[in-house]
């Protein structure tokens, strides 16, 4: 198999601000793995909060190219032979290997996976704002998204404004993302606010690793899915003892198959399971919509808050992100249907 790696820079339409930064533009890094005359693609979208950079992705997979064999199906064995670390770049390798073999397969890979096509409606994310201003975005969104994302943890005291001056103007159903913003303190005494406003679940509101974790989960009268608690398959257990849920990544998790043992790791321990992402094109997005059928959640918009989405095709259609029903998983190999052009053109930008 020849392989080819480069780093590409996403740029969002407007600044996305989440607890303790704000995120204006994003490098990932895009794999091309070549067999048989196919080519398979994957897109890995490296994190700084675990010590991955778009730099140490593409050193990794320039390296990891010499050990993945000439077997594209051999997945675990493959698996097995790459470097530890740099889950991004390997979860970009996944990706490109799935839709490798679903090209040479000629099926869809949540077909070759043997998953349904659909999964939940996708969350849309809006990032921390004055409340008022967070209500007019989700006033402009709420009616072509049926969930909506608030990132809370603004250190401004004005957290639960933001919730209430949303619930005031929108019945869409809310959830909370805090990114590790409060302390047991502050998520103590917001967590039944939230419930009194309809919140459906608070993601991630302890830093990783918190002490008073399990407390908080026996406490809270919402559901916590953890996600910086939560990264790879050995992960999962401790979190039953300190959320209802787990936020699974493919960019975290190293790919769609250690995703998929998390999921049914989850399910065995009694967890629910939230699809997530990072800031990600249509590539990346691509490759989790293929599992989305098995999450209770899904929070698939990373390609939406693009001003310029260098791989368009993935569909959106009412709320939920379709994968596609061509061969592999690459989302520009078909033309997108009308439908979904016109939910993506007119999804404004928070």
């Amino acid at each position: 198999m020849r392989v080819s790696s480069t780093v590409s820079s996403l740029e969002l339409a407007e600044p996305l601000h989440i607890a303790g930064r704000t995120v204006a533009e994003w490098e990932v890094v895009h794999v091309r793995i070549e067999h048989d005359g196919e080519v398979g693609v994957g897109e890995g979208s490296p994190f700084s909060r675990y010590g991955e950079s778009a730099a140490s992705a593409l050193a990794y997979l320039e390296n990891a190219a010499e050990v993945l064999g000439t077997d594209p199906w051999a997945l675990d064995e493959t698996a097995s032979r790459l470097p530890a670390g740099e889950f991004a770049a390997r979860s970009a390798i996944d990706a490109a290997l799935h839709d490798l073999c679903g090209k040479l397969a000629a099926l869809p890979v949540w077909k070759l996976l043997g998953l349904r096509r659909a999964g939940p409606p996708t969350s849309w994310t809006i990032g921390i704002l004055d409340p008022d201003e967070t209500a007019r975005v989700a006033e402009r969104v709420g009616g072509r998204f049926r969930r909506l994302k608030l990132k809370l943890g603004g250190s401004d005291g004005l957290d639960l404004e933001r919730v209430r001056a949303v619930r005031e103007r929108v019945s869409t159903p809310l959830r909370v993302d805090v990114n590790e913003g409060w302390d047991f303190a502050e998520a103590h005494d917001a967590l039944p606010q939230l419930a009194r406003l309809g919140v459906e679940l608070c993601e991630q509101p302890l830093p990783a690793g918190a002490e008073d974790a399990a407390t908080l989960k026996r406490r809270s009268p919402i559901p916590i899915y953890v996600d910086e608690d939560c990264r790879v398959l050995a992960d999962v257990p401790s979190c039953a003892t300190i959320a209802h849920g787990i936020n699974v990544k493919l960019a975290k998790a190293g790919g769609i198959r250690e995703a998929l043992r998390m999921i049914h790791a989850a399910r065995s321990l009694g967890l629910g399971v939230m699809l997530g992402c990072m800031v990600e094109s249509s590539l990346g997005i691509s490759a989790a919509a293929q599992i989305a059928s098995l999450c209770d959640h899904v929070d698939l918009d990373g390609n939406l808050h693009l001003r310029r989405d260098p791989w368009p095709g993935l569909e959106l259609v009412d709320g939920v992100q379709l994968p596609l029903v061509a061969p592999g998983l690459e989302p520009n190999a078909v033309e997108p249907s009308s439908a979904a052009r016109s939910h993506r053109e007119e999804a404004p930008m928070t």
